[in-house]
């Protein structure tokens, strides 16, 4: 059994084809889309946030306006970029769209990937101190998110305040009980998925990762996964982690689906490089018919190790399309590889 929701990027384009042609449209979409997915039965609702791109980037207000027309789907992000974001501000965000959501929200967050302009958290007011760099303020400014996540008192009352405080020290509110469980950190490489499981966060990976070992995608996520389970464990939990994986999944049930994704299931991984430094491996597409896909999939391992599967799914296309595509996976394949 597997928890199964979708990933959108949230483009938005007034090109040929593109029925998502505002930030407007892109934003009252994604909601209609989560509301849609619950009613299909799909387990989660997930957003990318990408900053100076024409594409989702401030996550809570579209949270908590999705929270508050669902009532069972989980609602999280895939991922936010850390650089960008001011700690304290981000928990009383986030508490407040957990607790309009009833507690559903599942966080995804990370050091971020490429970007639209250079260093573009320097516009946001962040500069890494004199011994970081980029990656080390995002994994800073996760520390400081997670430890104030926990609802501990930690700053000092006036003693002549506007309203009357309770006893002790002060902490950012709103607080939700719970949400600190329910962080997820994106990570690319083996090493950061086993520092995650240190931190106590879950586990998400997505359609990229670092190339370590030469590997087929799936083969190198399969063990970026078990990676991060051994070291939860040495870490000495309590709780289970949670662990997903993103994929590009489309089932031909008819005419439109073969005109748009017929030619566009890739039998093989890709490689490339995001930075000079970097090399990356791009996990492939999935596009065929059910009995194929079926058998396809079967064989992909970083996916039966995952309890959770985020389907990408091409939201400029519109809602009624990308819930028939979260609808093919649920209905066709879903039941016929155990993940119903």
């Amino acid at each position: 059994m597997k928890k199964i929701g979708f990933l959108s990027f949230g483009h938005w384009s007034a090109g040929q084809g593109s029925q998502v042609r505002s930030g407007s449209d892109a934003l009252l979409q994604s909601i209609d889309l989560a509301v849609a997915a619950e009613e299909l039965g799909a387990d989660g609702a997930y957003f990318r946030v990408h900053h100076f791109a024409r594409q989702l980037a401030s996550p809570f207000p579209l949270l908590s306006a999705a929270g508050a027309k669902t009532s069972r789907i989980e609602l999280g992000t895939g991922v936010i970029d850390m650089r960008y974001e001011n700690p304290l501000y981000m928990v009383e965000d986030a508490g407040a769209a957990d607790l309009i959501a009833g507690g559903r929200l599942q966080l995804g967050i990370s050091r971020g990937s490429g970007e639209q302009v250079n260093d573009g958290w320097r516009y946001f007011g962040y500069q890494p101190a004199e011994d970081e760099d980029h990656a080390d303020m995002a994994r800073r400014h996760t520390a400081a998110f997670l430890e104030v996540l926990k609802g501990e008192g930690f700053a000092e009352p006036n003693p002549q305040p506007m309203f009357p405080n309770p006893p002790g020290m002060l902490r950012v509110e709103p607080h939700s009980e719970g949400l600190r469980d329910r962080i997820w950190w994106g990570a690319a490489s083996n090493a950061t998925a086993v520092w995650a499981a240190k931190m106590g966060m879950n586990l998400q990976s997505s359609t990229l990762k670092t190339d370590e070992t030469g590997e087929a995608f799936h083969v190198q996520q399969a063990e970026q996964i078990r990676a991060y389970r051994d070291a939860w464990k040495e870490a000495g939990h309590t709780r289970e982690p949670r662990t997903s994986v993103s994929r590009s999944i489309f089932a031909i049930m008819n005419d439109m689906d073969n005109a748009y994704f017929g030619r566009s299931g890739e039998s093989e991984d890709h490689v490339g490089f995001l930075d000079p430094n970097t090399r990356s491996i791009f996990g492939r597409s999935y596009a065929a018919e059910p009995e194929q896909l079926i058998e396809q999939l079967a064989k992909d391992e970083a996916i039966a190790e995952a309890d959770t599967l985020l389907l990408t799914v091409p939201n400029q296309l519109g809602v009624e399309y990308n819930a028939h595509v979260i609808e093919s996976i649920l209905t066709q394949i879903a039941p016929a590889l155990g993940w119903r």
